[in-house]
């Protein structure tokens, strides 16, 4: 008997706790430049607020949740228990490190060239951890 076919998935969103709507999309999209998918107004303060950066297409978007309990609020800005949680590529490390700087994005180190390619970490408007991380074939599929 022939093994089953694997079944097409994708992961939609992912979920990012905020403080505040609307200081959290102001923050991705006016400083990481991400997309405004959707933000629609669910009752009683909660809304399905989804952002995502420019050429994702039909990929993975962050949905940005209201902590709405003291236990959601103390996860805030520490989603990952301190580790990096969320990596974002391109194909333009240079630029896009430059274009974040210029923007005040805190940095927690200076950028560093691995065998995979270039990587900083940043911190998020809560001091959630990120990786801007320009891999070496994205660069080369690039050029």
């Amino acid at each position: 008997m022939a093994a089953p076919r694997p079944i097409r998935q994708s992961i939609g969103s992912v979920t990012v706790l905020v403080r505040d709507y609307d200081e959290a999309i102001d923050w991705y999209t006016r400083v990481l430049g991400f997309l405004l998918l959707e933000d629609t107004d669910l009752g009683h303060g909660k809304r399905w607020v989804r952002v995502a950066p420019v050429g994702t297409d039909d990929g993975c978007a962050l949905l940005l949740a209201l902590a709405s309990d003291e236990a959601q609020r103390r996860c805030v800005g520490a989603q990952a228990g301190g580790r990096v949680g969320f990596f974002l590529h391109t194909r333009d490390f240079a630029r896009d490190f430059a274009a974040l700087e210029a923007r005040g994005v805190r940095f927690t180190e200076a950028p560093r060239h691995e065998s995979y390619g270039s990587v900083v970490v940043f911190e998020d408007l809560y001091g959630n951890r990120w990786d801007l991380l320009g891999l070496k074939e994205d660069a080369d599929d690039a050029g």
